[in-house]
């Protein structure tokens, strides 16, 4: 099983960050590689079991369901239904943690997944650096 881990601080206060972060089909307003997002069925967007449907800027197409949702504690975990990418078991995580000293937050984003070993450090880089990386880093400059 692969796995992808990335975490970062964006400088912003830990409710600012979660509240707009928190919206599981916000990634198509503010992600640079999604074109277009939907949740199916027209079901709310922290509702778990919901199934967003997004297209990416390569072409791609996938759809993901909420499998867990917390805004007590800041995170939601989500699964792979479909994809273009040669993966199979994919559930990931966000989370937002406050970082007392400087009023920031802590966000990590990671997932694990089954992939062919020839396909793994491509994938982990779609992944970890074009996906979570270049999210986070979305999210604090939409922030700022």
């Amino acid at each position: 099983m692969a796995k992808v881990y990335i975490s970062d601080v964006i400088d912003a206060p830990l409710d600012k960050v979660w509240n707009f972060a928190r919206d599981f089909n916000g990634h198509g307003d503010w992600h640079p590689i999604i074109e277009k997002s939907e949740i199916e069925g027209g079901k709310p967007s922290d509702q778990v079991g919901c199934v967003r449907a997004f297209s990416t800027s390569d072409g791609g197409f996938l759809r993901e369901r909420l499998i867990a949702f917390s805004d007590k504690d800041h995170f939601f975990t989500y699964e792979i239904l479909e994809s273009p990418m040669p993966i199979e078991n994919y559930v990931a995580s966000f989370r937002c943690t406050q970082i007392t000293e400087g009023d920031r937050t802590f966000v990590e984003w990671w997932a694990e997944f089954d992939v062919a070993p020839e396909d793994e450090a491509e994938i982990r880089q779609r992944v970890g650096r074009n996906t979570f990386a270049a999210g986070i880093r979305a999210i604090a400059e939409r922030l700022d």
